[in-house]
């Protein structure tokens, strides 16, 4: 199950990408980490933005709401959204799984 933690009015949680996939979606969770596939090439940012447009469309928030805590240059990140509640969250895992 995807581990979220609740602080000052947003969600963190740890997503896991995978640059240049055949295709862009949700790969489910795999010890308690988001896995994304992202068909951005981890070049000047392009992953991050794909990433950070991925979650806002999936969970129907402005991407301002999408904050990359830490990680920008890593595979492993700390993702902070606000606008969302944690369920809504949880279901990104199971997007993968469908």
């Amino acid at each position: 199950m995807l581990e979220c933690v609740e602080d000052r009015g947003g969600i963190s949680f740890m997503v896991r990408v995978v640059p240049r996939a055949s295709r862009t979606g949700f790969a489910g969770d795999h010890d308690g980490v988001l896995r994304v596939r992202l068909a951005a090439p981890p070049v000047d940012g392009a992953a991050n933005d794909e990433l950070i447009a991925l979650l806002a469309e999936a969970l129907r928030i402005p991407r301002r709401a999408v904050e990359i805590v830490h990680g920008h240059n890593a595979k492993s990140k700390r993702i902070r959204v606000c606008g969302t509640n944690r369920q809504a969250v949880l279901d990104l895992a199971a997007l993968g799984l469908r």
